[in-house]
């Protein structure tokens, strides 16, 4: 497995970037690709049934192995739109990709499926996951480029015969506008694409299947949400932990923390442009508070993947965005609706219900470490059985390839056991008592 792993982290590290009831109410429509075309598939028919109800569903691909290895993803995709809920709690249609291994599950009990939160993609619609998995990489001229980095995770994941559903969030692909690291519509979206897994005709899965929250980078921001969000929204669910690995905990912290950095630079536009979407406050706001080239920054970025060369890249620090001169952290602070709405992204406030192990890089300069370690305290404070793992070995790096990507690597691996152990009911650890 190990091996398997590091010869698929060789051909990916080049590419990898910072950063109620689930009964089915009717048919899924069933489309084939060879008459109906990919983009028609993104566009929503009438949105009806619980969150997790199948709108459609058609085949997929996915085309990715590596050199001299085909067939290093062995699984059967599928797909599939599905019934979600907004940051508003709005009903809307988002899409994902279920995975059907190749391999039996040799694990306890029946097979599991792994609600699989990805990392960045970016805002443009050709980001999505789900068409990332079909194609080797995804380019626009001059320099907007994205390459599917998560099916590095996901087939160690398949190898061992987990199922996987890899949602492509709200916003990704379809019409709306991809609320990037926003807390509610991400946790939404997770735990949908799970009942939607459970629930699609074929997929081998029983309907009370364990099932694993499992994300890093954005990712690990979703199925933190998830995790907290999971005795509310899903407890139809059985879920048996969470892995959350490099999450952005606080969207303000992390602005502040990475402002002038030019790799990062795009993610702030990304936030901005997805709370304008969908909170009616804030537009006012940011028209007001943006001067031409912020707004010409928020414009452009909502096409972009997640490694564009564009207009944020030029103006890495905020403070050339604002009308004022001011960072966006000092806007932020300045603005009631901005503040309400930065403030509501924050984890950490509620309890998760399931084992939550954490992966964090001390040093990561993408997703800082302090606002993580408080969210694992919250978390403890509360009896919830946390496992926050602090790699203090890697050292602070500048660039794309930083300590951020870096971490991303050791932290699968260990999450592998960690899941193991959590569907063999093995009691969840915790070093609460002496957090790192």
């Amino acid at each position: 497995m190990r091996s398997r792993l590091l010869s698929l982290a060789a051909v990916l590290t080049g590419t990898l970037t910072v950063v109620g009831s689930g009964a089915v109410s009717a048919a899924p429509t069933w489309t084939d690709p060879a008459t109906e075309a990919v983009a028609d598939f993104y566009v929503p028919p009438p949105i009806g049934g619980a969150p997790g109800n199948i709108l459609r569903a058609e085949p997929s691909v996915v085309a990715l192995s590596a050199p001299g290895q085909p067939g290093m993803v062995p699984a059967r995709a599928t797909r599939v739109m599905y019934v979600s809920n907004d940051a508003q709690d709005a009903p809307t249609a988002v899409v994902g990709t279920y995975l059907e291994p190749a391999v039996p599950w040799l694990g306890p009990g029946e097979r599991p499926l792994v609600a699989y939160a990805g990392g960045t993609k970016g805002q443009g619609d050709q980001c999505a996951p789900s068409k990332l998995m079909s194609q080797v990489v995804s380019y626009q001229p001059p320099g907007d480029l994205i390459f599917e980095y998560d099916l590095l995770a996901i087939s160690s994941l398949l190898s061992r015969g987990m199922s996987v559903m890899i949602t492509d969030y709200h916003g990704l692909g379809t019409p709306a506008v991809h609320d990037y690291l926003n807390r509610k519509a991400q946790a939404h979206s997770l735990l949908d694409a799970a009942r939607a897994a459970l629930q699609l005709p074929g997929s081998g899965l029983g309907p009370n299947a364990p099932v694993i929250l499992y994300g890093y980078s954005q990712g690990g921001m979703a199925s933190a949400g998830a995790a907290e969000l999971l005795s509310s929204y899903a407890p139809d669910l059985n879920v048996r932990g969470a892995y959350v690995g490099g999450p952005v905990v606080d969207d303000q912290y992390f602005i502040g923390h990475n402002d002038g950095r030019s790799n990062i630079a795009p993610t702030y536009a990304w936030i901005l442009n997805g709370m304008a979407a969908n909170y009616p406050s804030v537009r006012p706001v940011l028209d007001a508070e943006l001067n031409d080239t912020g707004k010409a920054i928020l414009n452009e970025s909502l096409g972009k993947c997640a490694v564009p060369m564009g207009l944020a890249q030029l103006h890495a620090h905020t403070s050339q965005w604002t009308v004022s001169g001011q960072p966006l952290t000092a806007v932020i602070d300045q603005s009631p609706a901005l503040k309400e709405a930065f403030d509501e992204q924050r984890l950490g406030g509620l309890t998760p219900e399931v084992p939550v192990l954490i992966a964090s890089a001390a040093n990561d300069e993408g997703a800082p470490f302090p606002p993580i370690h408080a969210m694992a305290a919250s978390w403890c404070s509360r009896g919830v059985p946390v496992q926050l793992d602090a790699n203090s070995q890697i050292p602070s790096m500048a660039g794309i390839i930083g300590t951020h990507v870096l971490a991303f690597f050791p932290a699968l691996i260990a999450s592998q056991q960690w899941m193991m152990d959590r569907l063999s009911d093995v009691p969840a650890p915790t070093n609460c008592g002496a957090l790192p």
